[in-house]
């Protein structure tokens, strides 16, 4: 596309133009297990978003960070080093406010400013907790948070208008280590995300791991009343449902989302101490995935691995020690309001002064890449398709430029310093094999973005390309979609993502793993028409407005609604093996690259639990089914 000031007419679906017809969605509007009966389905109708009276929310991402001011452009600069997951990354811009207050024990002369991210589920959840005055606990990570706190680890937050209450947990550097770098990202997201040979389970960080999860479930008791709803929040929290369970009253509702994917039951039989992973889940009420295959996936490890668990796969649910888990499916969205506005607002001069900055060629085609550098993403795969395109198509040399805006993540651990490192070398290589002294095929930056930065690169590139190996959701694909107000994008999407599930019917689709099946879909997409192009960008906008951040929120308190209200207590029938398909089909997923090359094993033997205290853990727990009580929900 050719950006201009002079703006193409508004292609931003209104309300009731989001979706004409059936045959534009893929999938259902709000589902939960594909063999989940629709009139068990939960739907909103209402145009205004709704959260509980009395929510508490769980992240291991805080929405405001106080630091020190001579911290904070290094804080600023580093804000994805704590983004564990796409769901709550911010590739957006972080907002810095400076308070009036100096402090005697930080740095000297030094004032306190306020980090507020602007993207993400983080920002998104922040005024549903101002709506319902509730409490967000969090990892205090900034430099200054407790100078700011009260004794209790408590700071009322937005600053100035302070609605609701930030209850920080401090970690000291070991807790860090162990529980967030250590188990969290050494073992769990290469494990959910099929690398199972770059799983490094230290001998301590399982250790640490419970014991975080212990110090957020017993702040979770100081909070809750029996009338809360208690949301966690991701992949750092899998003991912590049944502590919680433990510790509140029985009408309490416990939910928690999954925002990575989840892995196949033979690729989970290499999960240390995976008993106890999936026996702290079940003390959740509502368990949430983004697609169906991993819920499917998670009923399917539950059915191997907790061989006294109900598991009723045509609803969705698993009863076990006394208690109903309903686990469900609804792909998350983004705030596509924001993005649209933010990429409408940018400038041709905004636009130059980005392209001037990386040298990129205004005049070529522009394919663009944004990710977090993590071996998910399949930024590898991607280049060698890169490189393989520029083979085949010399009359695209000096023609075409392709961006990759990279962000640095998780550094401290060897596997993402050796990706890191090959990812520049693979680049510095094509360059060299394909550039000029006027022209480099390949831009790549680790600068950070800002907004306008961001969307300005959205709004002017060609195309987009998704390659991921496997991803949990991947919301940069429906940023780009958001912010392509001119309608005139391509979206090259992979389709191991979980964004494909709603997506994939209008981007061309790749198998990111066979480069001559990405190299061929360049191909198609630098050659498709105008017409196509808008006809197909056309449809993913209604899309991704209709399921933005906010239908999806909603969709989450609608289930925690009928939950807390019991009207979605299903009491299972008596366990029949017979009536089960057989567990080894449920153990591959057919359709995931990275289960493919590791045989299913027969071997229905539990993963390891090296303490081997698993069963005593298990046992008790509430019914929150038992004595419920209605509450209401707020505008």
């Amino acid at each position: 596309m050719r950006f201009t000031d002079e703006r193409s007419p508004s292609t931003k679906p209104t309300s009731g133009q989001h979706r004409s017809d059936g045959e534009r969605r893929s999938t259902d509007e709000t589902r939960a297990t594909n063999a989940t009966r629709d009139e068990d389905v939960p739907s909103s109708t209402d145009d205004e978003s709704v959260c509980p009276d009395s929510l508490i929310v769980v992240s291991n991402r805080q929405p405001y960070r106080h630091e020190f001011e001579t911290d904070a452009n290094e804080a600023n600069a580093d804000t994805s080093e704590t983004d564990t997951d796409e769901a709550n990354a911010d590739t957006s811009a972080v907002d810095a406010d400076t308070t009036e207050t100096n402090t005697e024990s930080g740095p000297a002369h030094s004032q306190i400013e306020v980090d507020e991210p602007t993207g993400g589920l983080t920002a998104g959840l922040d005024p549903v907790l101002q709506n319902a005055e509730g409490t967000w606990i969090a990892w205090g990570d900034g430099g200054a948070d407790f100078e700011v706190a009260d004794d209790d680890h408590c700071v009322s937050v937005p600053p100035g208008d302070e609605s609701y209450t930030l209850r920080r947990i401090d970690l000291s550097s070991e807790a860090v280590e162990s529980y967030y770098y250590g188990f969290s990202n050494r073992v769990l997201w290469p494990l959910c995300h099929g690398f199972t040979d770059l799983i490094d389970a230290r001998s301590s960080d399982f250790e640490w791991y419970r014991s975080v999860n212990e110090r957020f479930a017993e702040a979770v008791g100081e909070h809750a009343s029996g009338e809360s709803v208690v949301w966690l929040q991701d992949y750092h929290f899998a003991l912590a449902p049944r502590m919680i369970r433990e510790s509140t009253p029985s009408s309490t509702t416990v939910a928690q989302f999954w925002h990575i994917p989840w892995p196949s039951a033979s690729t989970f039989r290499a999960c240390p101490n995976g008993r106890q992973l999936l026996e702290g889940l079940l003390g959740n009420d509502l368990l949430g995935f983004h697609v169906d295959r991993y819920a499917e996936q998670f009923l399917a490890c539950v059915d191997r691995y907790v061989p006294d668990a109900e598991v009723d796969r045509s609803r969705g649910t698993v009863h076990y020690a006394e208690h109903t888990t309903r686990v469900v499916a609804t792909p998350m969205g983004v705030d596509a309001e924001s993005y649209d506005e933010a990429a409408r607002s940018v400038s041709a001069s905004d636009l130059t002064t980005v392209l001037d900055r990386y040298d990129i060629p205004n005049e070529n085609y522009i394919a663009l890449g944004v990710d977090r550098l993590d071996y998910s993403k399949g930024i590898p795969e991607r280049l060698t398709a890169i490189e393989r395109f520029l083979e085949e198509n010399p009359s695209w040399h000096g023609e075409f430029t392709f961006v990759q805006s990279a962000s640095l993540s998780r550094t401290d651990i060897p596997a993402y310093e050796r990706h890191n490192e090959r990812v520049r070398g693979e680049i510095s290589r094509i360059n060299e094999r394909f550039g000029t002294d006027e022209w480099q095929p390949i831009v790549y930056t680790e600068d950070y973005l800002s907004t306008t930065e961001l969307c300005a690169l959205y709004r002017r590139a060609d195309l987009l390309v998704v390659s991921s190996v496997v991803d949990g959701m991947n919301l940069v694909a429906q940023e780009y979609v958001a912010a392509s107000v001119d309608c005139d994008g391509s979206l090259l999407l992979s389709d191991q993502t979980g964004a494909h599930e709603t997506l994939g019917s209008q981007a061309v689709t790749i198998d990111p793993t066979d480069t001559d099946d990405v190299v061929e879909a360049l191909e198609r997409a630098v050659s498709m028409v105008p017409q196509e192009r808008r006809r197909r960008m056309s449809a993913l906008r209604d899309q991704v407005f209709e399921t933005d951040l906010e239908w999806w929120m909603d969709a989450q308190f609608e289930w925690m609604s009928r939950i807390h209200s019991a009207d979605d207590s299903p009491q299972p029938d008596s366990k029949d093996d017979s009536s089960r398909p057989d567990s080894k089909d449920d153990s591959s997923r057919p359709d995931s690259k990275d289960d493919s090359s590791r045989p299913d094993s027969k071997d229905d033997s539990p993963p390891s639990d090296s303490d081997g205290d698993a069963d005593s853990e298990s046992t008790s727990t509430s019914d929150s089914s038992t004595d419920p009580s209605e509450y209401t929900y707020t505008a």
